[in-house]
Formats: C-alpha cells, sequence, structure tokens
C-alpha cells in the first residue's frame, strides 16, 4: 500500500477534513471532522456522534468522500486532496492515535470513527500548475 510521500506528508500538515455523506437516495451533506491518520492503513480516524445527521448518513451508506485543503489564494501555493472510500466503527489502537493527536479529547465521550481511502488525489501546484498525485488502492 505504498502511498506517495508527497501526499502522506500533506496529510501530516493537517487535521481537519471535510466530510461528505449520502444517503441511499443520494440526499447529500457535508461536515467537518479533526483526524489523525493511520500511515500504515491509510486510514482517516475521526469522532462523531452516531445521532448526528452524518452519522446516520454513515450508518446507511458506509461510502463516503471527503477533502482537506490548504487555503490560500496564491495560485502557486495551492493545495488540495480528494479522498473516497468506506467508513467504518474505529479498531484497537485508533483510540490511541486519536489521542495522541489530540490529548485534550481524553474527557470527551469519543465515538471513533476509520475512513479506510480507497482513492487519494493531490492537486499540487507547487510542483507545477495542476499537478495531480494520484493513489488507488489494488485490491
Amino acid at each position: 500500500m505504498q502511498i506517495d510521500k508527497k501526499i502522506e506528508q500533506f496529510i501530516g500538515r493537517h487535521h481537519v477534513l471535510t466530510l461528505a455523506t449520502a444517503t441511499t437516495e443520494g440526499a447529500p451533506y457535508c461536515c467537518n471532522c479533526f483526524y489523525a491518520y493511520d500511515a500504515a492503513t491509510g486510514a482517516f480516524i475521526f469522532t462523531s456522534d452516531p445521532a448526528t445527521t452524518h452519522g446516520r448518513m454513515m450508518c446507511e451508506n458506509a461510502r463516503v468522500a471527503a477533502s482537506i485543503v490548504l487555503e490560500t489564494r496564491t495560485v502557486g501555493k495551492v493545495q488540495g486532496l480528494q479522498i473516497t472510500g468506506k467508513v467504518k466503527q474505529a479498531i484497537d489502537g485508533d483510540k490511541l492515535l486519536y489521542l495522541k493527536s489530540f490529548p485534550y479529547a481524553v474527557v470527551a465521550d469519543l465515538h471513533l470513527w476509520r475512513l479506510e481511502a480507497d482513492f487519494l488525489k493531490l492537486t499540487d501546484n507547487t510542483l507545477g500548475f495542476g499537478k495531480k498525485l494520484i493513489w488507488q488502492r489494488q485490491e
């Protein structure tokens, strides 16, 4: 599962992703979530209550999309990552990984999820205008 180091470096420099969910009928919704990244599995670990709108949608339809973006008005600095994958319940070790990134969350009632990426596309203008690095999980 070799993900390009430039993609992983970009992921490591950020901590919020925009998660896009949809019902099985296609009704869309999005939210922002703090994440911790599990480089060993290519998963994004985040917390969200299953009773939220997006939580209910993820339970109904586990296929999601997400993005992480660097906000800038300078065209030569534009960077953004597009993600698709499936959301699952957290596994052993995810809580420790999340708390390592966000130690203050130890006092919270965490319901952790993992977005297991199957596609990553980084647009990175620092490498050249419109340069894209793409990774796709091989099953």
